[in-house]
């Protein structure tokens, strides 16, 4: 499949399955799952659409890993602003975990710490690398270290997605530095 036709799936997935999808008429369960031939009816009559095949190849070599098929059921793995329960365990964090932000967002970060802007959750990378590709999406990125596992010795609770992408319900300022 043409590389820019996976990536328009992908997208109108995380569009679909983590942010608005009630804008095709689907519904998602309280865990995120939504019926594998619902999405395709409700995308194709909305203009957009596409096999069970593509769904599956894109599913699996999405280089995030952002989605998850189980049987006749998807569901995106973590990024939701809509409601919903991805009833993922506590997890020990490594000690330190890493965030791609901007200059911009700086100053408020070190001020108010982390915060999930809309999200469930404040998304952390377990590597400097992972962390810089996120922050520059949206320009010159700068990465801050979370002291993890100083969170986790304080009582915070983490979580981690199916695609490794660690979870937690705010990084207050006195755990991060840059």
């Amino acid at each position: 499949m043409d590389q820019r036709r996976v990536v328009k799936i992908s997208k109108y997935l995380a569009k679909h399955l983590r942010h608005r999808p009630e804008r095709i008429g689907l519904t998602l369960s309280p865990e995120g799952w939504a019926d594998v031939t619902g999405l395709l009816d409700a995308a194709a009559r909305h203009g957009f659409a596409l096999t069970r095949s593509e769904l599956e190849h894109v599913v699996n070599v999405n280089d995030k890993k952002r989605y998850e098929l189980d049987g006749d059921r998807i569901r995106a793995v973590q990024g939701h602003s809509v409601p919903v329960e991805l009833n993922l365990p506590p997890a020990s964090p490594p000690e330190f975990l890493y965030h791609g932000t901007v200059r911009r967002s700086a100053d408020a970060i070190a001020r108010d710490g982390l915060l999930p802007m809309g999200r469930h959750a404040v998304h952390l990378s377990p590597d400097r690398e992972t962390a810089a590709r996120v922050g520059a999406r949206r320009g010159r990125p700068v990465v801050l270290t979370v002291e993890a596992g100083r969170m986790a010795a304080d009582g915070y609770k983490f979580r981690v997605s199916a695609n490794g992408v660690w979870l937690a319900d705010s990084v207050p300022p006195e755990y991060l530095r840059e």
